[in-house]
């Protein structure tokens, strides 16, 4: 909220020597957008909660202790090296779109389309998979791997055990391993 407040149009944001590592340089007279950064320190436990048999294995733990401002810089607020862009999936799933289609059905997973999820891709909401109307098929194949992947993988009780973090890192790292090999190798044949 507050770099939409002080600079609407901005889109990716960094500090001064996270811009610097990129090869980028904070143009001269550019104003930071103010944000506030977490503050990760150690809290140890109060001595009266400490019980005598484990005044030894005392151990501090992470937790946040507050937010400290610092300065971020828009892109357009910085001149340097060309950032890397997105990997972009060319080609063509071929005969192995139908297969995951044929997979999808063989598990009692629904499959839509629809444009009232952009600018999403792809979303999984318990045995439905909803993809972005339009795509190109190289780049619905690689979104459909990735929500079966959610859907495999994150149905059920453990969804509320991990972060949403985590549940995107294994169902890219399912869209990964998946991606060059033919089908048969990664998910169970349909029966």
């Amino acid at each position: 909220m507050l770099i939409a407040r002080q600079k609407p149009n901005a889109t990716q944001v960094c500090g001064f020597r996270a811009w610097r590592e990129l090869g980028r340089f904070v143009k001269r007279g550019e104003k930071g957008i103010l944000i506030l950064a977490p503050m990760i320190g150690y809290c140890r436990p109060h001595k009266n909660e400490i019980k005598a048999d484990e005044i030894h294995h005392e151990e501090s733990s992470q937790a946040l202790i507050g937010f400290r401002p610092v300065y971020v810089f828009d892109i357009t607020q910085t001149d340097g090296k060309e950032l890397p862009s997105f990997i972009q999936v060319k080609g063509d799933g071929g005969p192995y779109t139908e297969d995951l289609r044929a997979f999808i059905e063989a598990n009692a997973i629904r499959l839509v389309y629809s444009e009232s999820i952009a600018p999403a891709k792809g979303i999984s909401e318990g045995g439905t998979i909803t993809l972005l109307l339009g795509m190109q098929a190289a780049e619905e194949f690689a979104t459909l791997v990735h929500e079966i992947g959610h859907e495999m993988l994150h149905r059920g009780e453990r969804r509320t055990q991990t972060t949403r973090r985590v549940r995107e890192t294994e169902a890219e790292a399912v869209a990964f391993c998946c991606l060059p090999r033919p089908w048969t190798s990664c998910f169970p044949a349909p029966q």
